[in-house]
């Protein structure tokens, strides 16, 4: 059997009726930049965040930028981060030229660990920017006494959790803005890049609104330097399409992820490390991530017996050759270095069947036995 890590195949399947009317209606339209569709996706992700304002732009990698630009942060800064996540949390901070401040990871769900944030904070500090990592919500409470008590930004990475909660909560309603992603592997993504700023403060919306478009506002009046960033119409109008569908998507990420796990306690015990759901959080699975022992060698013989799996991420960010000048080193962040070396992401999306995620876990087990 082979099992892919995602099947985006069905998806489109089972929409492909109304996503070819969506796209062939802008086509007809001839509006492709910052149309109707992409104004109908702001307001309703927006609403769906329980926030005021929503901005599409090109991708999640520049929505982080913009966020942390129109929240003032500058060169010489520096913003509080982990260094578990994909490279753009912290490319994003260095590309403005403000300085990535690292901080280790809770040890279950690999998320930034609060209390090793206040240690951190110092006059140059501006921001402290959490990713939810996998799906699931940074620990938020004591997050946000810690921005309210230094006079600190929050802005969010929220680009592998879209409707991820956090004690009643959505994300982006813990923050100064938040930023997705939608990226075609996302849980909700587009068929190219695509990204997305929220937030509940009215002047940062406009600042990023600005920004997206070379910071002119009227056009060809420039009073910001921006960037060439906006969410493409054709793009928004399948998002549009799929929009309807993510919270029963989510739903389905939570039952395969309950199968996964049912199936490799009964199957291993504690011979993999399960995902852990912190109380009061509500995880949306973007990624079912078991942490193991011989991670490297189990995904060879995955891949051996058709079954794909990714490793996310195997070389933390604080030891990455781009940020050598940081001074980081070896021994610096633990848990964020043990983890890098023993996790590793199962398939994942709404339309795996149960048969093939018993046929993963026994390819498993087999590798534990032999």
């Amino acid at each position: 059997m082979n099992v892919p890590m995602l099947d985006l195949t069905i998806q489109y399947d089972q929409l492909k009726d109304e996503m070819n009317d969506a796209i062939q209606e802008v086509l007809r339209s001839a509006r492709f930049i910052l149309g109707p569709n992409v104004q109908k996706l702001e307001k309703d992700i927006a609403a769906y965040s329980r926030v005021g304002f929503g901005v599409g732009v090109g991708n999640g990698s520049d929505a982080l930028h913009i966020a942390l630009e129109a929240c003032g942060v500058k060169a010489g800064d520096e913003v509080i981060t982990t260094a578990f996540t994909f490279f753009a949390t912290a490319g994003a901070i260095a590309r403005i030229g403000a300085i990535p401040v690292f901080v280790d990871i809770d040890p279950r769900t690999y998320n930034i660990d609060p209390s090793k944030i206040e240690e951190k904070i110092n006059e140059k500090t501006k921001a402290i920017l959490p990713v939810h990592l996998y799906g699931q919500t940074a620990d938020m409470d004591p997050i946000m006494e810690l921005a309210k008590k230094y006079n600190l930004h929050i802005i969010e990475d929220a680009a592998q959790a879209i409707g991820a909660e956090y004690k009643g909560k959505k994300v982006g309603e813990f923050s100064s803005a938040a930023c997705f992603s939608f990226f075609p592997t996302k849980n909700l993504g587009a068929y190219g890049d695509g990204g997305m700023i929220i937030s509940n403060d009215g002047e940062i919306a406009e600042k990023c609104r600005v920004i997206r478009v070379h910071g002119s506002k009227p056009k060809y009046y420039h009073h910001v330097l921006g960037y060439n960033s906006r969410l493409d119409e054709l793009q928004a109008a399948i998002l549009n399409v799929k929009f309807p569908h993510l919270d029963q998507w989510s739903e389905l990420r939570r039952e395969k992820a309950s199968n996964y796990t049912n199936l490799l306690n009964e199957q291993l015990g504690d011979r993999v490390v399960t995902p852990y759901e912190a109380e009061g959080h509500h995880h949306i699975f973007h990624q079912y991530t078991i942490r193991v022992e011989k991670r490297d060698e189990l995904q060879k013989y995955l891949q051996e017996q058709g079954v794909s799996t990714m490793v996310y991420y195997p070389k933390p960010l604080h030891l990455q050759p781009v940020f050598a000048e940081l001074g980081y080193k070896e021994g610096d962040l633990p848990v964020t270095e043990e983890v890098s070396h023993q996790v590793v992401s199962l398939p994942m999306f709404p339309e795996l069947t149960l048969e093939q995620q018993q046929y993963v876990v026994r390819k498993i087990a087999e590798f534990y036995t032999k």
